[in-house]
């Protein structure tokens, strides 16, 4: 057994005066591991290597087809339940600059001439949407991506928003969110926020080490987002989301844990841990990650471990990635069984009908999902000659409904009861044997666990929670989309 010990230099911008900090931190020396161990950890590497849809729609993005036209939509819109709130995604795919693992559809832009344009577009496309509809509808939930929808300048973010008003009714208690690039956010920005009762912010941080910043290309120092934090809360924009990245260039156990108390230090009231997916055949400008070097599955499941280790110590775990205070509605919502997942990640929203505007945006309707072309120019030309700009989409069938419902609660619940679902949907549970009978091997490796019909996945097994759920995915194995590991 080796026993000399390594130190890794990791370097925090801190919020006390400014200056860089340099802490050597040492790793714990290497353990025994019983050949148990040694085989349990081999197998799940196996699974956790596979690559897998990370479940916020079901069926996934990679299996929409041109067979759902705007026509397909319109009929959709037309027949909205509008006793039901609805929820709305605006999408904003404008950064000021480009980090190296974004895996979004947006455009780098030096000035701000181009958003001027694409806003009145944006809001014709809504106009053609509340045209379609049968009546006022009432938003329980809006949420403004990217993209970088916080580089929208007070102003225009103050004309988006009365037009919205002027089109919806806001349910009480409505949520409304935004994602934050805390590079260049202004106090005027936050101050808009708090005006128009923004109330949650989202700010992407993925990781404090200067050297993984490099690494990615996105450098942002402790200091930049704490003076963020601190605008918000001047203007009562809060709780504050922080969002992690595991699997980047340059991480180590340690500096992702340095990472995690850093946020915990700014007062986070929840934290998205997302793993980086490289997908280089989507985009192009990932390949960049891979002259740094790139983890390997064994080192992205200890960093992975790290860092939730270090985040439960302080936040209650939601589903697969998330992190909440034991207050926060999403840590209720646990306890109660009424988490949800859609395109956004994990939601409280209970809106089943969620509309999305904006260059590949996809909507989602208890009929089936839409996605708008996603090329802009095509786009901005479907929204001008009047025309939703559908691209593609997919029509559920009752198959994908009841599966939805399955993966939907093992991804939210880790559990779910597969007689009470297929009596829900008016099936046999028998339906489901043969995907019983995949799980045996997960449930030999601690991964599930199985009684009668209730599938429960083990607290210490959430990592696996992706490749536990897709054996219940029956568009898994057609069609040509590609996904990222599940770990």
């Amino acid at each position: 057994m080796n026993d000399h010990k390594h130190h890794r230099s990791t370097t925090i911008l801190l919020p006390a005066d400014g200056a860089h900090q340099t802490c050597l931190v040492k790793e714990p020396p290497i353990k025994d591991v019983s050949p148990q161990e040694t085989v349990l950890k081999k197998t799940w590497l196996q699974h956790l290597d596979a690559r897998v849809p990370r479940y916020t729609s079901y069926p996934t993005a990679p299996h929409f087809h041109g067979g759902v036209t705007a026509a397909t939509v319109n009929s959709w819109l037309e027949r909205t339940d509008l006793s039901e709130p609805l929820s709305l995604y605006v999408h904003v795919p404008f950064c000021a600059k480009l980090c190296w693992y974004c895996g979004c559809n947006t455009t780098v832009t030096k000035t701000y001439a181009p958003v001027k344009p694409y806003l009145e577009t944006l809001l014709a496309e809504l106009q053609l949407v509340v045209e379609r509809l049968p009546g006022r509808a009432t938003l329980s939930h809006l949420h403004f991506g990217g993209g970088t929808p916080s580089l929208l300048s007070p102003d225009d973010f103050h004309r988006v928003m009365a037009v919205l008003r002027r089109h919806f009714d806001f349910s009480k208690g409505a949520g409304i969110s935004i994602e934050i690039d805390p590079r260049g956010f202004t106090a005027s920005r936050a101050k808009a926020y708090g005006e128009e009762g923004v109330t949650r912010a989202s700010i992407g941080v993925q990781d404090f080490d200067a050297d993984v910043q490099k690494a990615i290309h996105r450098i942002q120092p402790y200091e930049v987002v704490a003076k963020t934090f601190e605008a918000l809360r001047r203007n009562g924009v809060m709780p504050i989301n922080v969002d992690l990245i595991y699997g980047l260039p340059c991480q180590t156990d340690e500096t992702i844990t340095a990472s995690v108390e850093a946020t915990i230090r700014l007062g986070a009231d929840r934290v998205a841990l997302f793993g980086y997916a490289h997908v280089p055949w989507m985009k192009k400008y990932q390949k960049a990650l891979e002259r740094h070097g790139l983890p390997d599955a064994k080192a992205r499941m200890s960093l992975a471990s790290a860092a939730r280790a270090a985040l439960e110590a302080h936040y209650r775990p939601i589903g697969l990635d998330h992190f909440a205070l034991s207050t926060d509605p999403m840590a209720m919502a646990t306890k109660t069984l009424t988490l949800h997942r859609n395109f956004q990640g994990y939601t409280t929203d209970t809106a089943t009908t969620l509309i999305a505007i904006g260059p590949s945006a996809i909507s989602a309707t208890g009929w089936g999902y839409a996605q708008n072309e996603s090329d802009p120019t095509l786009w901005a030309q479907s929204v001008e000659e009047g025309r939703l700009p559908i691209h593609r989409g997919l029509v559920l069938s009752a198959d994908d409904l009841l599966r939805r419902d399955v993966i939907e609660k093992l991804m939210c619940n880790l559990t779910v009861d597969l007689e009470a679902v297929a009596h829900h949907h008016g099936v046999d549970p028998a339906v489901f044997l043969d995907d019983l009978d995949r799980l045996d091997q997960l449930q030999r490796e601690g991964m599930v666990q199985i009684t009668g019909w209730v599938v429960t996945i083990p607290d210490d097994a959430r990592i696996a929670m992706r490749t536990v759920a897709s054996v219940f995915d029956a568009w898994l194995s057609s069609g040509k989309g590609r996904h990222a590991a599940a770990v």
